[in-house]
């Protein structure tokens, strides 16, 4: 494994273990029960309360519309929420958690368990072509 962000060094090591499971989201599985599987959002939301964010069960067109626990920001900082689609659409989007300035912490079925991506690794693979935006927690 690549060296992490020093953000991410003090992850369980358990969350590297997670595998990606389409069906379990925010609003079908509690909130931080991860181990058996998640999706990129559980994942993401999991990372955040690690780190002592906690956030409504909210899919990715309701992340993008939320104002009351998260804000859009355009310039992205650690432990910001970031979505991308493969169209200028939240709705279905993917969703990861920023941990540097060029990298992203994220949960993904092509990749199958939690990896660190580039902004460059997002932008040059189809489904994840689009940048939505990102949103702070508050």
């Amino acid at each position: 494994m690549k060296t992490l962000p020093a953000l991410l060094q003090d992850l369980p090591e358990s969350f590297w273990e997670v595998p990606y499971d389409g069906t379990r989201y925010p609003g079908v599985v509690p909130p931080g029960d991860i181990g058996p599987g998640a999706n990129c959002h559980l994942f993401a939301y999991a990372v955040l309360a690690h780190f002592g964010f906690t956030l409504p069960e909210l899919r990715s067109d309701e992340l993008w519309r939320d104002t009351t626990s998260t804000r859009v920001v355009l310039s992205p900082q650690p432990l910001d929420l970031v979505l991308f689609h493969d169209r200028q659409q939240a709705f279905g989007a993917h969703c990861g958690v920023v941990c540097s300035e060029n990298e992203v912490v994220h949960l993904s079925k092509e990749v199958g368990r939690p990896a660190v991506w580039t902004f460059a690794q997002f932008a040059a693979t189809p489904r994840f072509s689009q940048l939505i935006g990102f949103k702070r927690p508050l």
